[in-house]
């Protein structure tokens, strides 16, 4: 891909037969559009549409997600900023690799900090929020059911920012949002064409349930269930023994 967004097979950023406007759909409404535009790479980071040492130009991924290679230079660069990805001069930006040890690092700094915290909010309750997380849960759901890798990594992420900001811990928001987005889940494809993530997916909806039946204890299990899951979608060189 050019510097004129001409199509060019060469560069990665514009996949052959990749409709830039599904991809632009799932870019949210509310968020500026580097935001969004950073959104929908972090997805397609974690789901390994983009791979770690392959280089991505901006005008590629502009024409990909249908948008102008402006706000998508600013998203990598913010991406950079938290290691997903580094600049290769005159080139684009290049998919930073991660390790066994990034992978285990992420997964416990995760359990130490979402189960608690979801627990926390199941002990003291969030009714007025549950009609909108049950929305965003379907939303996974729907993802599961579709095969549709992208769209299930950014539907949860949707979902589970949505409830950890019920803490008011923004801070702690930010982290998870930023360990998530490390996190590399290049077996969910595989996954989702066997069916083997519907259970995974449903688990948001019981998550809520026991969220609305106060039960702590009970989030907590299936919280640490649902957290060693995911793990099954990462790549094996990135699964602890």
């Amino acid at each position: 891909m050019d510097e004129a967004g001409a199509g060019d097979k060469g560069d990665p950023g514009a996949e052959p037969g990749a409709d830039p406007g599904s991809d632009a759909a799932r870019l949210g409404e509310r968020l500026s559009l580097r935001e969004q535009v950073a959104r929908a790479i972090r997805a397609a980071l974690i789901a390994g549409d983009m791979r770690p040492g392959v280089v991505y130009s901006a005008p590629g991924l502009a024409t990909r997600f249908g948008v102008s290679a402006t706000p998508v230079r600013e998203a990598l660069l913010d991406l950079g900023k938290d290691g997903l990805v580094e600049p290769v001069r005159n080139k684009g930006f290049r998919v930073r690799a991660l390790s066994a040890q990034d992978a285990d690092e992420i997964h416990r700094l995760r359990r130490l900090l979402e189960v608690p915290t979801v627990a926390e909010i199941a002990r003291t309750g969030c009714p007025d929020a549950l009609p909108t997380l049950r929305s965003l849960a379907d939303d996974i759901v729907s993802a599961a059911k579709r095969g549709d890798a992208l769209e299930y990594v950014a539907a949860d992420q949707r979902f589970h920012t949505s409830l950890l900001k019920l803490s008011g811990n923004m801070r702690l928001v930010r982290i998870v949002v930023e360990l998530r987005s490390q996190a590399r889940l290049y077996r969910l494809r595989t996954l989702l064409e066997r069916g083997e993530v519907d259970q995974a997916a449903d688990e948001h909806h019981e998550l809520l349930d026991l969220i609305e039946a106060r039960d702590p204890d009970a989030v907590t299990r299936l919280m640490e269930r649902h957290l060693i899951w995911t793990r099954r979608m990462e790549p094996e060189e990135l699964t602890a023994p």
